[in-house]
């Protein structure tokens, strides 16, 4: 297993099309979500992911406070090979490229609510009621830094 942190201006071609096409399989092929996954907000992110020999097996990516929200933000977390422990090491990497890399006091995310638990388990909380995001419940949740 592999952890590899890149700014966008670091990653190879070969890896911003594993990177992209996991996003799509997931976000738009698997949840049946048509959205606009590429989203302008890549170039301005730390991109982390972990993997195996089959390809990427966790991913997520960090941007600056701004960028998305207010506070740094954490995005587009997914899992491949998933309820094993993969997304919560990539998730603590995160939090830790955020604090480190962008200063972050805050870090703000929009969840699928389904996914409530698993940012709970890394200390997140809930800071607002449901809302749909492109058709699908989501919560918004802070984690405040240490």
């Amino acid at each position: 297993m592999e952890l590899v942190i890149k700014k966008f201006d670091e990653l190879t071609a070969d890896e911003l099309y594993d990177i992209l096409k996991l996003r799509v399989d997931v976000f738009v092929v698997e949840q049946n979500c048509p959205y606009p996954e590429i989203d302008d907000k890549d170039q301005n992110a730390y991109h982390i992911w972990l993997k195996d020999e089959d390809g990427i097996v966790s991913y997520l990516r960090v941007l600056d406070k701004g960028v998305s929200f207010e506070d740094a933000a954490l995005g587009r977390v997914i899992s491949a090979k998933r309820r094993k422990g993969y997304g919560t090491i990539v998730l603590k990497e995160g939090i830790r490229v955020a604090k480190e890399k962008f200063g972050a006091d805050k870090i703000t995310i929009e969840a699928q609510v389904y996914a409530r638990k698993f940012y709970e388990n890394v200390g997140f909380k809930k800071v607002s009621e449901e809302f749909l995001e492109d058709g699908i419940p989501h919560i918004l949740m802070t984690l405040e830094c240490e």
